[in-house]
């Protein structure tokens, strides 16, 4: 089996460390939030990047679709840039409308974004021009999903529908998850840095929800790190993009403002008491329960750093077989679905019988939800072959087949 993407260990491994030196810095530290978010990010993207280039060289992956030894020449690159410009900035004109349109996009949690792109759009207006005819001057086939844009935007012929789906796709996705990965970081930053050694360590049930914090920081971080980095000269440029309308009503409803299972949603499955409240008073207990959580939300988080520069919902950006991909086809749907069962424990209820049955029936709705994501995800990538080699092999190696076979035998 050939993965597409080799396993970036280093990179992974010193964007962890860079983040874990940054948060200790910033713990306890007067500085504005969202400037320490803007540090983390520039951080972590800088030496990720620089890793890539000059260590990993990835820009001259064959999956880059570039080819620095034949670059095209000036003229015919100006002509395809100029094209791929028009499609580019009336993809960006149509997004910020939506964000100017939109009620959700008026909550103050998304002031630190639009103060980003705000503050940047002079340099990611110009910049664009630089990369884009960078870019398009090494590429094997330039006539990719912007230049279709470009052609239907300036009213010419040659534009594909089905490449301008495509196009318009890979930037929703973009668009609305940047936009969101924006949003949710800096409160889970303050949660982790907004502390002292004292109150993390007050009590078992203080410890274990600080690390699981801490976890959850990981993984936005690196989430919105592969929203905002999405480069063919770092091979982490989109493939495809899920086109199954399934695929999309599955992935958007587990996040706001579409959100099915939040505390006012209709799968909500929390009842009165966590398992803090259920453990309250047994320290053994909230100790023991609290380092599996842990435990779980770790594995979670790390199937999220594994992708380094690369991760994305609802698309193909190469295919992943190291780390927990090794052990289970969709590590962080399985785990993340084993914690919620163990936090809200809606197995046990004050309020009788009728409510445990009711919240376990709708915790198993919001299981049925990520294995229909994880359906709909594999429906998509099974047009990849490197896909279906992983898929082939996991079927064969992974830890469930494994166990079944020391359980059960060959037969």
């Amino acid at each position: 089996m050939s993965p597409s993407i080799r396993l970036l260990t280093m990179d992974c491994t010193a964007g962890t460390i860079s983040t874990a030196l940054l948060l200790a810095l910033f713990i306890g530290s007067d500085a504005p939030i969202n400037l320490q978010v803007l540090i983390i990010l520039a951080v972590l993207i800088f030496s990720m990047a620089l890793w890539s280039i000059l260590v990993e060289r990835v820009h001259l992956n064959p999956t880059t679709g570039l080819d620095f030894s034949a670059p095209r020449p000036v003229s015919e690159t100006l002509a395809t840039t100029k094209v791929k410009l028009a499609g580019l900035y009336a993809t960006w004109s149509a997004i910020g409308l939506l964000y100017f349109s939109l009620q959700t996009y008026r909550d103050t949690d998304y002031d630190l974004y639009f103060g980003v792109l705000i503050g940047l759009g002079p340099v990611i207006l110009t910049s664009a021009i630089v990369y884009v005819f960078y870019v398009d001057r090494y590429m094997r086939d330039p006539r990719d999903t912007l230049w279709h844009a470009g052609q239907w935007v300036l009213g010419r012929d040659g534009a594909d529908p089905a490449m301008l789906r495509e196009h318009l796709r890979t930037w929703a996705i973009k668009g609305f998850f940047l936009a969101l990965m924006f949003a949710g970081t800096p409160g889970q930053l303050t949660f982790v840095t907004d502390v002292s050694v004292e109150e993390v360590f007050a009590d078992p049930a203080s410890a274990a929800l600080w690390a699981i914090e801490l976890m959850f920081l990981f993984d936005v971080t690196y989430a919105l790190i592969g929203y905002v980095v999405t480069s063919r000269l770092l091979d982490a440029h989109i493939r495809s993009s899920n086109p199954y309308t399934s695929a999309w009503v599955y992935a958007l409803v587990c996040y706001p403002p579409f959100i099915l299972m939040g505390t006012y949603g209709p799968l909500n499955y929390r009842g009165e008491l966590s398992w803090i409240g259920w453990f309250a008073g047994n320290n053994t207990a909230l100790a023991l329960w609290g380092v599996a959580l842990v435990l779980l939300i770790i594995f979670y988080a790390w199937a999220t750093v594994i992708f380094g520069l690369r991760f994305s919902n609802l698309t193909n950006r190469g295919i992943l077989t190291n780390g927990p991909f090794r052990i289970f086809k969709h590590p962080a749907y399985l785990t993340k679905n084993i914690f919620w069962w163990m936090v809200f424990m809606p197995f046990l209820s004050a309020d009788g019988p009728a409510d445990i049955i009711r919240n376990c029936i709708m915790l198993l709705g919001v299981n049925f939800i990520y294995y229909m994501r994880a359906r709909t995800e594999e429906w998509h990538l099974m047009a990849d072959p490197d896909y279906r080699a992983y898929s082939a092999w996991i079927a064969e190696n992974g830890v469930l087949p494994r166990l079944r076979r020391k359980i059960f035998g060959r037969a």
